[in-house]
């Protein structure tokens, strides 16, 4: 995955995933939900490529489900246009 080398274009592309979900219609919820799902199967699956994700995943493995969903609402909020 050449997008996790580079985290400016990573929130780039996050941010207009972010920004398709909201022209369909979904809610802040809904895209909350799907960013923990997403943050948990990164953490989970694949190595961070920078110190950027370094930090995300420690946060991450760290945290209870309620840091989590901040955690999901501050990245959705970083890479928000």
């Amino acid at each position: 995955m050449a997008i996790l080398n580079d985290w400016t274009e990573w929130k780039s592309t996050l941010g207009n995933a972010i920004e398709l979900g909201e022209n369909v219609g979904m809610s802040d919820n809904t895209i909350t939900n799907v960013a923990e799902k997403v943050g948990t199967f990164l953490a989970n699956n694949i190595d961070p490529r920078n110190p950027e994700e370094r930090l995300l995943k420690e946060m991450w493995d760290v945290s209870d489900i309620n840091d989590k969903n901040v955690l999901a609402k501050l990245v959705v909020r970083i890479t928000s246009k």
